[in-house]
């Protein structure tokens, strides 16, 4: 059977949500506890494997190491963008966490950890480019590789290439992070 919502006589009819009413659902308690704005629409988290949670741990344990205090790694904590509100795994931002009244609105980093979400990632690269994320990884467990993104122009990522077993994956916008694939994949067992 095909969902009602696929059909395009529905989806025409559906009303957005704007950034600014999912704040205010958040701050009157109305807001789902596990789901996140994107492209204005209220969409479930998914729930998180042993493995995306061995994951994200070593990327942060590492990123926290690489960049010593120079700027805010941030876990599953909310991106403020033009018409969604994602919370990726991780986001490296610009400066402290004391510099920061409200959510960042872009990053120098972000990384998604798809074991199960792998399509909806790849979907995500345009929404993260639309708002200036220098770079965006997708550690994709499946297929034991980083896909990078790189160079967003238009709301595009205009480089994008995959990182497999033994490469070693070089941020191009936070110096000195350097990621060895077979490393990372072996510190979560996979």
């Amino acid at each position: 059977m095909r969902s009602i919502l696929s059909q395009p006589a529905f989806q025409q009819r559906a009303l957005p949500l704007s950034v600014e009413a999912w704040h205010q659902m958040i701050d009157k308690g109305l807001a789902p506890e596990r789901a996140e704005l994107i492209r204005g629409v209220i969409i479930e988290k998914m729930s998180k494997s042993i493995l995306h949670t061995k994951l994200a741990d070593a990327l942060i344990e590492f990123l926290r190491s690489a960049v010593s205090g120079m700027f805010w790694i941030r876990q599953e904590a909310p991106l403020t963008l033009k018409d969604s509100e994602p919370e990726p795994d991780i986001s490296v931002v610009e400066g402290h966490r004391a510099d920061y009244h409200a959510h960042p609105a872009t990053a120098r980093l972000v990384v998604e950890v798809s074991v199960s979400s792998l399509l909806v990632d790849r979907e995500m690269a345009d929404v993260y480019a639309e708002a200036g994320v220098t770079e965006y990884w997708i550690v994709n467990a499946a297929e034991l590789c980083v896909e990078v993104y790189r160079e967003p122009v238009a709301g595009r990522y205009q480089n994008q290439q995959r990182c497999g077993a033994g490469v070693v994956l070089e941020c191009t916008t936070l110096s000195g992070v350097k990621v060895n694939v077979t490393d990372l994949f072996a510190s979560a067992s996979v």
